[in-house]
């Protein structure tokens, strides 16, 4: 009688790469996750180059692409760059360079605040490196006419989350500092302009006061990604089971599993390190 052999099974394969340089993207990925959960998808978390925000374009546009290669590599061909830095300075080198992938980027909804403020005075929470590039400023040209458009860099904000430090009174002090100008400029439409600004929206919230309505982005960043894989991958009938969903971080694992465990809930997901060549 012949045995079988037992052929190994393909590894998963990670058909839509999101990446940012740490945590807040985890926001993006969650929304899409819960979008598609029937497609495999890979997170890159660059905590070893974390915050992008003081770096200069040049670092920030090769180290973006250093990420896109690997998740290229790894069967992406939808890659979200679920970071406004890295958007605003990476993005159309990444097309590019790779003109057959499509890469959905991050950007403040300056066009959405438009039509939902009242006073016409909209405040952009945002990171220092997305508030002085030049994509930036396009896009409040672009859509923010006859409006008020008060930007604030916070610097600091995300180096207190992506070390976990959600209610730190130093970071308690950040968040009240850069909210008095927009405070004091009377806007009643504040942009949460970097993805990992909704881990504390409690905080925003509280600092800006009940009146101030604020806008998220990465509901819409993850149903633009959806809708571009539906267009080219038409639903079924069929019943799909849950794809592989890994996380990678250039720095320690272990720290990021405690993290997302601890502010996600997700104590079920793979970390790995990952570790540009």
């Amino acid at each position: 009688m012949l045995e079988l052999e037992l052929l190994p099974e393909p590894p998963p394969t990670h058909e839509i790469g999101v990446f940012d340089s740490g945590v807040g993207g985890l926001t993006v990925l969650r929304e899409l996750h819960a979008l598609l959960p029937e497609v495999g998808m890979r997170y890159v978390a660059d905590a070893a180059y974390a915050p992008y925000g003081p770096r200069s374009p040049e670092e920030i546009r090769q180290r973006s692409e250093q990420i896109a290669a690997h998740l290229i590599e790894a069967g992406a061909r939808y890659v979200v760059v679920a970071c406004n830095t890295a958007t605003a300075h990476a993005i159309e080198a990444l097309r590019a360079r790779w003109p057959k992938i499509h890469f959905i980027g991050t950007e403040p909804g300056i066009k959405p605040a438009v039509s939902a403020t009242r006073n016409g005075r909209i405040g952009v929470l945002a990171t220092s490196a997305t508030a002085a590039s030049s994509r930036y400023q396009a896009l409040v040209a672009r859509h923010g006419e006859g409006v008020q458009v008060f930007t604030q860099a916070c610097p600091g904000v995300v180096d207190l989350i992506e070390a976990g430090q959600l209610d730190a009174p130093e970071l308690r002090a950040l968040v009240q500092r850069y909210a008095a100008p927009l405070r004091e400029a009377e806007v009643d439409t504040v942009l949460l302009g970097c993805t990992h600004y909704p881990f504390i929206e409690a905080l925003w919230h509280e600092a800006l006061g009940p009146d101030i309505q604020l806008l998220r982005i990465e509901t819409a960043v993850a149903r633009r990604a959806a809708g571009l894989w539906r267009h080219e991958h038409p639903a079924t009938d069929e019943a799909h089971a849950a794809a592989s969903l890994l996380v990678e971080t250039s720095g320690n694992a272990d720290s990021l599993r405690q993290w997302m465990a601890q502010v996600l809930g997700w104590d079920w997901t793979e970390v790995r390190h990952w570790a540009p060549n």
